[in-house]
C-alpha cells in the first residue's frame, strides 16, 4: 500500500520473534525477507486504521455503526456502505414495502445513512422479525433487493416462496434476550477439539437443533474427554450442502438450528462445562448469490470483492474479498469482534488461509511461498 514501512528494505523491518520463528523451521529461512516485507505491509494497514479508523478498538466495532441498530431510545439508524450506487432505500413490512418512501442519505466515502424515529408510543419503527431489504438503485436504472451485509437474522423461506432467504429485525425483549452466567474457561495446555456441526448431530433425517446439542451432545463431548469444540456452520448460508462454506450473511448465526438466543445458550452452557468454543470462520471467499448474499451488493461486482476474473475463486465458484479494501478490513475484523462479543466464542479456526494470503489462493501449489504478493 506504499506506506513508511513498505517502503524500507524488508530485511530492515523489525519482526517480533521472527529468529524463534525460523529456528524452529528452518525450511522458512529462504523465505525470511518475504516474511519482513509482509509484516511490512500489515505494520503500515495497521498504521492507516490507527490514523483514520480511530484506532483498532474503535475499527472493529463496525457493526454498531453499519446495519440496522436499535439505539436506547428507539430510534433505528441504518447505515450501509456501498459506494457504487446511486441511490439506497429501507423497504419492508414496517412501510407496506414502499420502495420509494425511506431513501438513505448519502454520506461521504460510499456510506449511506438512514435514521427512523421512534413510533408515537414510543416503541421502534420497525418491529421484532419485520422483515425489511435494502433496494440499491444503480446507475443503469435498475432497482435491486438485497440483504443488509451486516443482517444479524436471515431465515429460510417457505418453500412455496422460494428459496431466496429474508432478513428480519432481530430485536427482542429484554426478558428474552440471553444473559450468559458462565465465565469462560481458563486456556487449557494442549487443546483436544472436537468437530462438530449442529445441523448433522442427530441421528434422525432432519436437521439439528441448537437446543438439542446443548442438551445432548455437550455433555457426551465432554464425557468423552474433549475440552474444545469447533461449531462448523454456524455463518448463514443459503446453501446447506455447503457444511457452511458458501456464507451468504457473515453477521447471522444460521437459523436453520434456532435463533440467536439458543446459540448464545449453548455457548454459555459449553462454559459451564469447561469446554472452549472456537468458531470455523470463513473470510477467506463469499458465496455468489446476489439477492441474499454480500455478491454485488452496491450493483457493481466489486465492492466487498475484487473486480474481474481476479474476484473469482476458479474452483470454489466464489468471491474474494478486496482485503487491500479500507471498508472490507472493517466488516471482517469487526466480524470477528461480534462473534466474540454477542455470542462469547472464545477463538476460531480460520478456513482457506492459503486463499487470503496468496494471489494463486493455493491453488496446485504444494509450496504457496513461490507465488509471492
Amino acid at each position: 500500500m506504499g506506506g513508511k514501512y513498505s517502503k524500507m528494505d524488508p530485511m530492515d523491518v523489525e519482526v517480533p520473534e521472527i529468529h524463534a520463528l525460523l529456528d524452529r523451521d528452518h525450511y522458512l529461512k529462504p523465505y525470511e525477507k518475504e516474511i519482513r516485507r509482509r509484516y511490512a505491509v500489515f505494520k503500515d494497514f495497521l498504521e492507516n486504521i490507527d490514523e483514520n479508523g480511530g484506532g483498532l478498538d474503535k475499527f472493529t466495532l463496525g457493526y454498531k455503526y453499519f446495519g440496522i441498530n436499535v439505539q436506547p431510545d428507539n430510534t433505528i439508524i441504518c447505515r450501509e456502505w456501498a459506494p457504487g450506487a446511486k441511490q439506497l432505500y429501507l423497504t419492508g413490512e414496517f412501510n407496506g414495502w414502499n420502495r420509494d418512501s425511506h431513501p438513505y442519505k448519502k454520506l461521504e466515502y460510499g456510506k449511506w445513512e438512514l435514521i427512523l424515529p421512534p413510533k408515537g408510543d414510543g416503541t421502534p419503527a420497525i418491529n421484532h422479525l419485520s422483515e425489511i431489504k435494502v433496494v440499491v438503485e444503480t446507475y443503469e436504472g435498475s432497482k435491486e433487493d438485497r440483504l443488509s451485509p451486516y443482517a444479524t437474522y436471515v431465515v429460510e423461506p417457505p418453500k412455496e416462496e422460494g428459496t431466496i432467504y429474508k432478513q428480519k429485525l432481530w430485536n427482542p425483549p429484554q426478558t428474552e434476550r440471553h444473559i450468559f452466567r458462565n465465565p469462560k474457561p481458563r486456556r487449557p495446555e494442549s487443546l483436544r477439539i472436537y468437530e462438530c456441526h449442529v445441523g448433522i448431530a442427530t441421528s434422525e433425517y432432519r436437521v439439528g437443533t441448537y437446543d438439542e446439542f446443548t442438551e445432548k451432545i455437550l455433555p457426551r463431548i465432554v464425557k468423552q474427554g474433549y475440552n474444545c469444540i469447533q461449531l462448523m456452520a454456524i455463518m448463514e448460508h443459503a446453501y446447506y450442502a455447503s457444511f457452511g462454506y458458501q456464507v451468504t450473511s457473515f453477521y447471522a448465526a444460521s437459523s436453520r438450528y434456532g435463533t440467536p438466543e439458543q446459540l448464545k445458550r449453548l455457548i454459555d452452557k459449553a462454559h459451564e462445562l469447561g469446554l472452549v468454543v472456537l468458531l470455523d470462520m470463513v473470510h477467506s471467499h463469499a458465496s455468489k448469490n446476489v439477492m441474499d448474499g454480500l455478491n454485488r451488493f452496491d450493483g457493481t461486482d466489486a465492492c466487498f470483492f475484487h473486480s474481474g476474473p481476479r474476484g473469482e475463486h476458479a474452483l470454489w465458484d466464489s468471491r474474494l474479498f478486496n482485503y487491500s479494501e479500507f471498508e472490507v478490513l472493517r466488516f471482517l475484523l469487526s466480524n470477528c469482534r461480534w462473534y466474540l462479543e454477542e455470542y462469547q466464542f472464545d477463538g476460531f479456526r480460520f478456513d482457506g488461509v492459503t486463499s487470503m494470503l496468496y494471489h494463486s489462493r493455493g491453488i496446485g501449489q504444494g509450496n504457496c511461498f513461490q507465488e509471492l504478493w
